[in-house]
């Protein structure tokens, strides 16, 4: 029962970052083909990202404090909201205003979605079955790394209307992984009998301690705010390479199909790390991961930047092992580690934000900084920001465990 939920969730997991590799790593080819600019598609993905900052804590407390709707109904919903979205880009087939917010819209929820799937694995936990995080993510890159391999020959072949179909088949699936997993929990739980009734006051403290306001919580974790200013910077670079890899590619001379082999070959190297993170974990601390995996984040952008020719693009990814690979677990056991219990929710809500606003600020300066100067350029301000990033991570995560320690 414990291997099965875990592949169940796992296959949750596969089924979104497909969904995600369709629409967000996909987005410049499919709104290039419909007539926007650079700078156009940079602010779809950045008005999109800033409406999920909106959106997450709105959709997160929906789940918590709703007595008709489980935080997987909340997700099936969510999915069944993208399939609708997803089906008018079938109709929408030029540029408008229409297929604008349509696009908007579809960004915007689907990243919503990201923290609820990360939340869900303490979730499923209650049933009193340890969730291996790392390994489940792992499905996710290895399902990425397919579609994108499939998609960019796909594109290149058929062009872009593909991307909706693919779409909508994939959410069909990720709505069957949620359905299959939700019966198995509820199953576990109605037979779990006395372990049930030990989990439910944990889970009312845990909620009780959840009250804690946002200002509260700053003060509280001051340092915690900076690490992530840290962690916005750090990932200027990532979000930079997910939403405009197709012209990065295309100014050393690729393809859509070439975007689509790095994005896949990027994924299938962030599989090790993930599926043996806890192992990792046991060995280093996960502030030695953090600052070692910052410094990667470093060398891979800046190899991007220097390269003149695929071959170089791909050599540079060898690093997505040990920087997306370690940061992003490391990252969530990190924040489990040293925040108080009822501080753990909002940790990993604030750095969820971070993320999401660091790619709005990619989206919107890489778009500009491309259509002005082309990639070279924007590459170049992505190294320096990453760069900054690290050094900041560096400087301030070990003393973020000692402070809470002490507290």
């Amino acid at each position: 029962m414990e291997k099965l939920l875990n592949i169940k969730y796992g296959c949750i997991h596969g089924t979104y970052w497909m969904y995600f590799g369709i629409s967000a790593s996909f987005a410049s080819a499919f709104l290039l083909a419909k007539g926007y600019s650079n700078a156009e598609i940079g602010l779809i993905l950045a008005v999109g990202n800033i409406l999920a900052v909106f959106l997450q804590p709105l959709i997160a407390d929906l789940a918590d404090r709703s007595k008709k709707l489980s935080l997987i109904g909340v997700t099936q919903l969510s999915g069944m909201l993208l399939m609708v979205l997803t089906l008018l880009l079938f109709i929408l087939q030029r540029k408008s205003a229409a297929l604008w917010v349509v696009y908007v819209l579809i960004m915007a929820w689907m990243t919503t979605l990201q923290p609820l799937f990360n939340s869900l694995a303490f979730k499923l936990e209650e049933t009193g079955v340890h969730i291996n995080f790392g390994a489940c993510r792992s499905v996710g890159s290895f399902a990425y790394a397919v579609i994108c391999a499939c998609l960019g020959t796909l594109v290149e072949a058929k062009g872009v209307n593909v991307l909706p179909v693919s779409g909508e088949i994939v959410l069909a699936m990720l709505l069957l992984s949620l359905f299959i997993t939700k019966k198995q929990f509820d199953k576990m739980i109605s037979e779990g009998g006395p372990a049930q009734a030990e989990v439910l006051p944990a889970d009312g403290a845990a909620e009780k301690d959840e009250s804690i306001d946002l200002i509260l919580f700053a003060r509280r974790n001051k340092l915690f705010l900076v690490l992530n200013l840290a962690v916005a910077g750090v990932f200027f670079s990532n979000s930079v390479l997910n939403s405009f890899m197709l012209q990065i590619v295309e100014g050393v001379g690729g393809t859509s199909e070439d975007m689509g082999r790095i994005l896949s070959v990027m994924a299938f190297l962030e599989i090790p790390a993930l599926l043996f993170f806890d192992k990792i974990e046991g060995r280093f601390s996960c502030q030695t991961i953090l600052k070692f995996a910052a410094i990667c984040f470093t060398v891979k952008i800046f190899l991007i930047y220097i390269a003149r020719s695929v071959t170089m693009i791909y050599i540079a990814h060898i690093f997505q092992t040990f920087s997306f690979g370690l940061f992003l677990p490391a990252m969530v056991s990190f924040i489990n580690q040293v925040m108080a219990k009822g501080e753990a929710v909002k940790g990993q809500a604030v750095y969820t934000v971070t993320t999401t606003v660091s790619a709005v600020l990619a989206s919107v300066l890489g778009g500009i900084m491309l259509d002005a100067s082309g990639p070279s350029f924007m590459l170049l301000v992505s190294t320096i920001a990453t760069a900054a990033g690290a050094l900041l991570v560096m400087l301030i995560v070990d003393r973020i465990g000692v402070s809470k320690n002490v507290e």
